[in-house]
């Protein structure tokens, strides 16, 4: 009885690992895109093939140190929207000067 149950918990950690699908923008339209992210707050989008980032609507969503930057993406009927921002860390101003 022990072995049955374990294999169950087994295959619901396994089926809850998988990776979830992540909604693509260049699926979308421009509104559509930005619209999710104003609805979601923060949220990971694909951006095109292999690539995602993580968008935001605003910098409460970032770290107590991140700045945001604007983020444009692409999405079916523009090349290059905007849809909120994405978190970075803040530059030096003297980032060059290290030696």
């Amino acid at each position: 009885m022990w072995i049955a149950v374990l294999a169950l918990i087994a295959a619901l950690v396994s089926a809850s690992a998988e990776a979830q699908p992540r909604p693509s923008t260049v699926a979308m339209t421009c509104a559509q895109a930005a619209h999710l992210v104003a609805a979601r707050g923060a949220i990971v989008l694909g951006t095109g093939g292999f690539t995602f980032d993580r968008f935001v609507t605003d910098r409460r969503f970032c770290t107590i140190n991140q700045t945001t930057e604007p983020a444009w993406v692409p999405t079916s009927d523009r090349p290059q929207c905007f849809v909120g921002y994405r978190c970075k860390e803040p530059t030096s101003e003297h980032e060059g000067d290290r030696n």
